[in-house]
């Protein structure tokens, strides 16, 4: 607990620390005007507005090197009017394109693009981002702070327009964001300024690009390098703003191992978004479906814990950072996903609780406070025996200083069951403190969570502490976790407790010259180390530690690896380590082995890229060696088609298993137009012993509003001559479900 507080103090010294840099925002500065004539989107900027606005331009390089001039150039110009932010963009750069598909929200980095980041109320922490294609395809995300810097979640979707006209030597895109879609405060007797960014990602030229400058050791979405947009004419108060999405839906199911007839399904319901203030948005949402949500992809999984998937449904999107970035990754006390749906350890299959009905208030009061409040109530399961339950969780964000902010958090599950007067609960209430640097150099977090539980017990809470820092030429993260033994997140993802943790990574970075910098970019090297510490066994039940190596070509291609990476590990409970169901290493016993690591990434900007890589050694008291390749071709702006492979065989000695796992997925996403689009994945798991089949159609007949055809399929990947399924020997590729669904939504704003 000292050295906890110890590391508290040297964190909150360097909140402190490094705070005299100037800002982008002080010497990059944008002013916008009110259009006087209307602005038709059109892609061609010759209405008099565009003409008249002040240019935004002399790009600087983030990539291949940060301190030139980019050699294709930009210029982007914004204006508004009482009901959009328009934003404009002359992409200088002969007519030959890389582009993922026409499909919306494409993959990040994967696309020639000419995006803008905006913060309206320049905290540097939260803002959106806005993308589009030289074939004017749209792609929107919220940024927000993660726990390595900045990330972005591109399942967000909100209403927008958008054109793009193709020259010899230019594309021209043009944007019209509808204020009603932007989160701001309106300062209706003062200043009204923003943080903004115009950047491109050229990736036929294998450039990257800003207007305000940003160094090439931080992501293009990073909020901290933006420069300033100064409203010369105020903006317009966004007025009511209200959107209601109803669904229905029909479809038929068959569950094959229950040995159930098949069912007719039809649903509706709906979502609703309000605007409190234009900043501060109501969500509400009921009798909710998620059929047009994406099926998870599988992986191999040889650990002894959870694995993470992410969330994808919409209504749980929008501000989940301020939800979900309490704690760690592995020790977070709200995870969305264990709301309504439940997943399958290996392959990540759902399993649907139907929600009957949720409500969200989430957004900012002002510059200073975000605040969150969530409630959800899930009708009773009787086919997974599960009980109505009800979730809530309350957020609140204090910003202090420059970039540094306080959150507080307060989570619950009550399960209402038929048969006891009491309910069941679980409760987490917590404290996180995150701080960055003016510079942003240095990052830091530390939190202390409570658990609370209808028992009372030692050892129900968790805390922790982590600082990293990030320049040039070195970066490097040391943290701490200490989770009690009785610590319990029913909503959040805690895959073990009872457990001390230290862990940090260092990393030196080389810029080489001369002939080298011809192929290679930069280079890192650096050790490891990661130590758990059991509470219960009062020992190290695990620790690994190796020295990895990355290079950075200048062609986009990447080679990582690590040598002789060394692992150790205490069994506290009996494990398979296949995770296949075969004899397990007892309890008590420990183990120690060396494995290598090695994999290249080819240059994306080819149709034609892949990715290789292998893990080979040591493992437990035998040896393993796991291979991987993804392999994919793009089909122009008609789509990509995929394949991804994973082959992991593990020798063990007598009595216990061999294994051979496999892992084929393979996958098509095709785009007939801007409005229609194909989806088919397949995955066969033999470790899961589950071959699974999904291909949607999705028709976007205007935006937001969707027509989805959904078919998933699942199947045993092979026969066992000892397993039976309603008295019916298990065969390979025997049916275990199958549903097909028609779903369609519309966006309608009131």
């Amino acid at each position: 607990m000292k050295l906890f507080f110890l590391f508290l103090f040297t964190l909150f010294y360097f909140s402190l620390l490094a705070q005299n840099n100037a800002f982008n925002d002080e010497t990059y500065i944008a002013h916008i005007k009110k259009a006087k004539g209307k602005i038709i989107i059109d892609g061609k900027l010759d209405e008099a507005d565009w003409q008249s606005a002040a240019p935004a331009k002399n790009f600087i390089q983030n990539f291949p090197f940060d301190t030139s001039v980019a050699e294709k150039q930009t210029i982007a110009r914004v204006t508004f009017d009482d009901q959009f932010l328009y934003i404009s963009g002359i992409c200088f750069q002969p007519n030959k394109y890389i582009v993922q598909s026409l499909r919306r929200d494409f993959p990040n980095a994967s696309s020639d693009i000419f995006f803008v980041t905006i913060d309206p109320f320049r905290d540097k922490l939260n803002g959106l981002y806005f993308a589009v294609t030289p074939y004017g395809v749209q792609k929107e995300a919220l940024i927000f702070t993660g726990s390595n810097g900045f990330d972005n979640n591109i399942d967000w979707d909100n209403k927008w327009k958008c054109e793009a006209t193709r020259y010899d030597d230019r594309f021209i895109v043009e944007l019209a964001i509808p204020f009603k879609t932007l989160r701001y405060k309106l300062n209706a007797t003062g200043k009204n300024e923003w943080n903004i960014n115009f950047c491109r990602y050229t990736h036929t030229y294998n450039e990257r690009s800003s207007w305000a400058p940003i160094p090439r050791n931080f992501r293009m979405i990073d909020l901290n390098f933006s420069g300033k947009l100064v409203w010369d004419d105020a903006p317009p108060s966004p007025g009511t703003n209200i959107s209601v999405i109803p669904f229905t839906l029909v479809g038929r199911s068959k569950d094959f191992e229950a040995n159930t007839r098949g069912n007719n399904d039809i649903e509706a319901g709906f979502d609703a978004k309000i605007g409190v203030t234009p900043s501060l948005n109501l969500d509400l949402t009921v009798n909710p479906d998620f059929a047009q949500v994406e099926v998870d992809q599988q992986v191999t999984n040889l650990s002894r814990f959870e694995i993470f998937f992410p969330e994808r449904r919409q209504f749980f999107l929008e501000n989940n950072d301020l939800f979900g970035s309490f704690g760690f990754s592995n020790v977070n006390p709200f995870f969305s996903r264990r709301i309504g749906i439940g997943s399958n350890v290996n392959t990540g299959e759902n399993v649907r609780v139907p929600i009957r009905a949720g409500l969200r208030l989430s957004g900012r009061i002002n510059k200073d406070w975000r605040i969150g409040l969530l409630n959800i109530q899930t009708n009773k399961s009787v086919k997974f025996d599960l009980p109505s339950t009800n979730y809530s969780a309350a957020a609140f964000q204090r910003r202090i200083g420059l970039r540094n902010n306080l959150g507080m958090i307060f989570v619950n599950k009550d399960e209402f069951h038929s048969k006891t007067p009491d309910s069941k609960f679980n409760r987490i209430v917590g404290l996180d403190y995150n701080m960055a640097s003016k510079n942003g150099r240095i990052n830091g977090k530390f939190f202390l969570h409570k658990s609370i539980s209808p028992h009372t017990m030692k050892g129900e809470y968790s805390l922790g502490s982590v600082i990293e820092h990030n320049s040039t030429r070195l970066q490097y993260n040391f943290g701490f976790e200490n989770v009690g033994i009785n610590y319990k997140a029913d909503v959040g993802f805690v895959p073990r407790n009872g457990y001390y943790r230290s862990e940090g990574s260092q990393s030196f970075v080389f810029f080489p010259k001369g002939r080298i910098n011809k192929w290679v970019n930069n280079w890192w090297i650096g050790p490891d180390f990661d130590i758990f510490y059991g509470k219960k066994d009062k020992r190290i039940t695990d620790w690994d530690a190796g020295l990895f190596f990355r290079i950075a070509f200048q062609n986009g291609a990447e080679m990582r690896g690590a040598l002789l990476r060394w692992d150790y590990t205490y069994l506290f409970d009996a494990f398979d380590p296949t995770n296949s169901g075969c004899l397990k290493l007892p309890a008590g016993s420990s183990y120690q082995y060396f494995s290598n690591r090695l994999s290249f990434k080819s240059n994306p900007r080819k149709n034609f890229f892949y990715s290789i890589g292998s893990r080979f050694g040591k493992y437990f008291n035998g040896s393993s060696g796991q291979y991987f390749v993804s392999m994919s071709y793009r089909l122009k702006t008609f789509g990509i088609i995929s394949l991804d492979a994973n082959y992991t065989k593990i020798k063990l000695p007598a009595p216990y298993c061999n294994a051979e796992l496999w892992l084929i997925g393979p996958r098509a996403e095709l785009s007939f137009s801007k409005t229609i689009f194909f989806n088919a994945f397949l995955q066969y798991n033999n470790q899961a012993n589950n071959f699974n089949i999904n291909a949607r159609l999705q028709w976007r007949f205007k935006p937001v509003s969707d027509f989805f055809l959904v078919y998933t399929d699942n199947y045993f990947a092979s026969g066992d001559q000892m397993t039976m399924v309603n008295g019916r020997l298990v065969t390979a590729f025997m049916p275990k479900n199958r549903a097909i669904v028609a779903k369609f939504t519309y966006w309608l704003n009131l």
